[in-house]
């Protein structure tokens, strides 16, 4: 049922575009939070951050997690509490996938650690490093060494998607945060917020899509959001799918329905159907994952499943990636039914 009252979602884009205004920031910046108590999921981690803003003694810290969990605005938020009208001239943001080598370390991050700056008292500059498992070993290496020269004036704040890539020297001089995908509510919360703000026209399929394609992704969630209402002035889950153009859950649904009946030839013919339309092996088998972990069938049924399924993931990866691999997954989940229709508990 449409939420908001209005036409359908048959705009054209171009109409689209000329009808709103002030859509030159995308939401992601938008509505980025200013204050950690705005900062949405992980709120035992981001509890700890704001005891070492308000309290000035920030150790140098890692916070580690997948991607749109919030790394980076928890440390910006971080210093703009923590530094105040400070923070223009306090802080250093460096992108370390593309500043990643060592002459950065040498000259950029050097000669930052090395200003001096008028801070309040008890405070320090801030240098953040986004992307910090993609430096090199070299660069690492001449930051261990800054990081202690200069521990007296300057902090070091790292964001990384897998905190085992940054070299143990640097681990055992940081605090360790670790962040975790946010729920499926948590998301929802937000986009909800964005949606009123917007006056986005919706319907509620709409909002299950974006958080299906979210998968814990907050920034992936407000940029599909953003992107389905200038598409097309109205958010429905098959306006979100064709701008993230993914397989439709319902399809992969349907074909898993006719797995569990043992029904070969139609799961088939549903397999074919997403691989007709242009679907790589791996967005294929990547939702077939998805959407499995809540289907409901038998639980042994889907451990099975589930097992298959990372099986033949791997073969894709590995590059096998045909339609005969996943022909031959469909007829392997088929199988599981058929071999033990009685072994459900």
């Amino acid at each position: 049922m449409d939420c908001q009252p209005g036409s359908s979602g048959d705009n054209s884009f171009s109409t689209n575009l000329k009808s709103k205004k002030g859509y030159e920031l995308p939401w992601v910046e938008k509505y980025r939070p200013t204050k950690l108590s705005d900062v949405v999921g992980n709120e035992a981690t981001v509890s700890r951050l704001d005891v070492f803003a308000r309290e000035g003694n920030v150790p140098n810290i890692i916070i580690a997690g997948p991607p749109g969990a919030g790394k980076t605005t928890s440390i910006l938020c971080l210093a703009r509490t923590m530094l105040g009208p400070a923070y223009s001239n306090a802080v250093l943001e460096l992108n370390a996938s593309n500043d990643r080598g060592i002459d950065v370390v040498r000259n950029k991050i050097k000669m930052f650690a090395q200003k001096k700056v008028t801070l309040p008292k008890g405070k320090q500059k801030i240098i953040i490093l986004d992307e910090a498992d993609s430096m090199t070993s070299g660069a690492q290496q001449a930051l261990r060494r800054t990081m202690e020269i200069y521990s007296k004036t300057t902090r070091f704040a790292l964001a990384c998607n897998q905190s085992d890539k940054i070299i143990e020297p640097i681990q055992s001089r940081c605090a360790i945060l670790r962040y975790s995908k946010l729920t499926d509510a948590q998301i929802l919360s937000r986009i909800m917020e964005v949606i009123d703000k917007e006056n986005v026209r919706y319907t509620d399929d709409g909002l299950e899509a974006i958080i299906f394609t979210a998968q814990g992704d907050m920034r992936q969630a407000l940029n599909n959001l953003q992107s389905t209402y200038q598409g097309f002035g109205f958010v429905n889950g098959e306006n979100v799918f064709k701008v993230c153009d993914e397989p439709h859950p319902l399809l992969i649904k349907n074909m898993l329905d006719h797995c569990v009946s043992g029904n070969l030839d139609e799961a088939h013919k549903v397999i074919n159907h997403l691989w007709n339309m242009g679907y790589s092996a791996d967005d294929i088998i990547t939702n077939i994952f998805r959407v499995v972990k809540t289907h409901d069938m038998a639980e042994y049924v889907k451990l099975e499943y589930i097992k298959l399924i990372a099986q033949t993931h791997m073969r894709i990866v590995q590059g096998i990636n045909s339609l005969l691999q996943l022909s031959a997954l469909i007829a392997r989940l088929c199988r599981i039914t058929i071999d033990q229709p009685t072994t459900a508990t």
